[in-house]
């Protein structure tokens, strides 16, 4: 039986709730958003709603309130059901580059506005558009912030251009330790220098509605570095691992400082309204085993160990494509979704998981085995080469492979541009109708 005093605490945070949920997600005047906002951070930060099983919490107590205090509870959450380590009643699905250049209207919505990829990336409505997109076309389970891995290297001042069918390139990487010196800040605030892209996050969580969750991302400190000493993932390959073996003292006070940088950046998209934080670990081919361990992994736990202090209750996913070797690990740091690229032995890393999580219980949501996230081909959905039997296949070897709980689906590599959007929606579709059959005989 609660006090008096923790009646009126409990009374005071369903009013703020009730008021949070009631409030117009498309007002835009700025009495109402405080009203909104201000509810939503007495309701989350009540010693009520706190004192509740994560289980038992409502959506928005969960984590925090959506962006501005719009959503309080996601119409679809079997994204975030999944990285908490719960059943659900079908298997998830998102993808990697899901919006972008394999859909008429993107390619339409450039020709349009006269922009090219990076000019998109500048105006909130634009990123907001490309992002809602593919939600729009496809059933989706989460919608993922449109942005680009290498903001937080033209944050710090490094230029990023994006000539035609050479992919982005960094024009000017870094030459050495004295180089780095001059031109690379120590720190920067990102809620100024990102700014565009945080401000982002929030138009997209009014326009998303609560339908799905929204993922934010960034990229990890290796392959920021990479790129930014580098300058390009086609030439110069070797360039960032013969930066840590001749400079290992500058790249492990540059790696440091984007690590920092990592951590602020997704820390504020959590804050605007980002349902869930995905790290990419994108260059994983360009370091070996031994550095990955050295100056990589250290960088992924502190980013895992700040954001859970930070925002405990948001689930955390990392893809280290290229060196799924570190998926055990990347559990044991805390990620609650680890992903397998297309050369990841599914059935042996679900096992190694489950194994390891016994004997050393991670610090995930769910204080148990990390779920996974991927790994089907990307080559049955080419519009050239694909086919919905291919993709119908494809998916019923993933769940006879690793089952349908504790995954999210998902491609083993980003959409290129070749992709058919009729292959894609059978994909979706596909995963929906097989993993639901499959979880209604109990499989």
């Amino acid at each position: 039986r609660m006090s008096s005093r923790s009646d009126s605490t409990a009374m005071l945070a369903l009013s703020a709730l009730l008021l949070a949920s009631s409030c117009s997600a498309f007002s835009i005047a700025p009495f109402s958003l405080l009203g909104r906002s201000a509810a939503a951070r007495m309701a989350t930060s009540s010693p009520f709603a706190s004192s509740l099983p994560l289980a038992a919490q409502p959506s928005g107590v969960r984590g925090r309130a959506g962006a501005l205090g719009v959503g309080m509870k996601l119409e679809n959450d079997l994204m975030v059901r999944v990285a908490r380590g719960e059943e659900v009643e079908r298997t998830p699905v998102w993808l990697f580059r899901q919006a972008g250049r394999h859909l008429p209207e993107y390619n339409e919505y450039k020709k349009t506005t006269g922009k090219n990829f990076l000019q998109l990336l500048d105006d909130p409505k634009d990123v907001a558009e490309c992002t809602m997109q593919p939600i729009r076309r496809y059933n989706l389970d989460a919608a993922i912030l449109f942005s680009d891995i290498l903001v937080i290297a033209e944050a710090l001042g490094i230029d990023v251009e994006m000539p035609g069918g050479k992919g982005i390139t960094v024009p000017r990487p870094l030459t050495g330790p004295e180089d780095f010196e001059e031109r690379i800040p120590r720190s920067i605030d990102v809620e100024v220098k990102l700014k565009h892209v945080i401000d982002a996050v929030k138009l997209i969580k009014v326009e998303l509605k609560d339908k799905v969750p929204l993922i934010g991302f960034s990229a990890a400190p290796w392959t920021l570095m990479y790129y930014m000493v580098g300058g390009s993932s086609k030439k110069n390959q070797e360039e960032g691992e013969r930066w840590l073996k001749e400079h290992p003292e500058a790249s492990e006070k540059l790696l440091n400082i984007l690590t920092e940088v990592v951590i602020d950046y997704m820390s504020a998209q959590v804050d605007a309204g980002a349902d869930m934080i995905q790290v990419f670990e994108a260059m994983g081919d360009f370091i070996t085993k031994d550095s990955f361990y050295k100056y990589a992994m250290p960088c992924m736990e502190k980013i895992a160990s700040e954001l859970r202090k930070r925002h405990p209750n948001t689930p955390l996913l990392v893809f280290p494509r290229g060196a799924t070797y570190s998926l055990v690990p990347l559990q044991r740091a805390g990620y609650d979704i680890v992903t397998m690229d297309l050369k990841t032995d599914r059935v042996a890393t679900r096992k190694a998981l489950g194994a390891d999580a016994i004997l050393t219980p991670p610090p995930t949501l769910s204080g148990k085995a990390s779920g996974v996230q991927g790994n089907l081909p990307i080559s049955v959905i080419n519009k050239d080469k694909g086919s919905v039997k291919d993709v119908e296949a494809a998916v019923a070897s993933l769940f006879e492979d690793i089952g349908t709980q504790g995954l999210i689906a998902n491609l083993g590599e980003g959409l290129s541009g070749q992709e058919s959007p009729e292959y894609v929606a059978a994909m979706v579709d596909a995963i929906h109708a097989q993993s639901e059959a499959l979880i209604k005989k109990g499989k």
